[in-house]
């Protein structure tokens, strides 16, 4: 039972990161195409700049949680993918320091090159996350050691590369709804319509995703076992279709929730899919790594979730207040900070 939690946990956590980080990320990839002048490209930076490194909390949070819960499989996939997240590690750090480093001279030359740290340390993140997600749905070639058979180039075989590109656009229009609440002007306007025309983007890749992931895949099983669990797809479907509902309303805020549970419930479809495997082997099935197998002990798991019963809530908590505070139009230099 707790091994079952902890990997719903685990999901969740995942799934939160992705909704939050996943804007900051869309917005970076999209500063080029969107920013027109000095002033829409710091109004990018502060769209994000209260936010970024408390959503970067629930991303340390779901590797913790793979480390304490589940340590043979954090062994296994960090390990496993140790280039392909040293990548993903060095572009955060990167996206990281752009905002702090950009504005400290006063040089377009300086500005221009933390302008392409920024998109580049949002763009690689995005994609790399896709081609993970959609590698561990679909498998890896582990041995009866549990050691992964592929090299970081074997990851982008087409499945991978669908994950990532979906990951991508997927996030690049969360980013330009997210955009669209903190912009004004002709920012705001170019916003709406990026996010606009994204939209067809996604809704293409996630059907060639899902039809992907039928084919190729097992993550169906546990849907055609128990159809009720379908309800997570219906969220998905519902969230994405009200997203466009309310972008051609104008209720930008509801359109970016409606894109959250999109986020979230393709996320946890993935997840629950994979139940109660967390690292499947293409090798042979009995060499995967399960709950059962790769978990701690009950009572580290047990002495886990009380702290996370206490301290998830003050994240959440925290997260709240934060997008109530710090989400106000940007209007002018007074309202900037990077």
């Amino acid at each position: 039972m707790l091994e079952t939690i902890w990997f719903l946990l685990w999901g969740v956590l995942w799934a939160v990161y992705f909704v939050l980080d996943g804007f900051d990320l869309g917005m970076g990839t999209l500063m080029p195409f969107l920013a027109k002048d000095e002033f829409d490209k710091r109004t990018i930076y502060n769209a994000a700049g209260p936010f970024w490194d408390g959503n970067e909390v629930w991303l340390i949070a779901a590797g913790g949680v793979t480390f304490a819960a589940f340590p043979l499989a954090y062994a296994t996939m960090f390990s496993g993918l140790y280039t392909a997240l040293m990548m993903l590690l060095f572009a955060l750090i990167i996206r990281g320091v752009s905002f702090e480093f950009r504005s400290k001279v006063e040089s377009i030359t300086w500005r221009s090159l933390w302008d392409a740290c920024h998109t580049v340390g949002s763009f690689v993140p995005a994609l790399l996350l896709g081609v993970a997600f959609a590698n561990l749905f679909h498998g890896l070639p582990l041995d009866e050691n549990h050691v992964n058979q592929w090299g970081v180039l074997d990851l982008l075989n087409p499945y991978g590369l669908l994950g990532g590109v979906l990951f991508v656009v997927m996030f690049a229009m969360h980013g330009a709804l997210w955009l669209a609440i903190r912009a004004t002007g002709d920012l705001k306007n170019r916003a709406v319509s990026t996010a606009c025309r994204l939209w067809p983007a996604v809704l293409v890749l996630v059907l060639a995703f899902l039809a992907f992931t039928f084919q190729h895949t097992q993550l169906f099983g546990n849907y055609m076992k128990n159809p009720h669990l379908f309800l997570i797809l219906v969220a998905a479907v519902a969230g994405l279709v009200a997203s466009r509902l309310y972008m051609g309303a104008g209720q930008l805020w509801k359109a970016w929730a409606g894109s959250a549970v999109f986020i979230a419930c393709v996320t946890l479809f993935g997840v629950v899919g994979l139940f109660p495997a967390i690292l499947i082997s293409t090798l042979n099935p009995a060499w995967s790594l399960t709950i059962h197998n790769a978990a701690s002990s009950a009572l580290t798991l047990k002495i886990m979730l009380g702290v996370a019963l206490v301290f998830v809530p003050i994240v959440i908590a925290y997260q709240v207040w934060s997008l109530k505070t710090f989400s106000h139009p940007i209007k002018s230099e007074a309202d900037m900070e990077y």
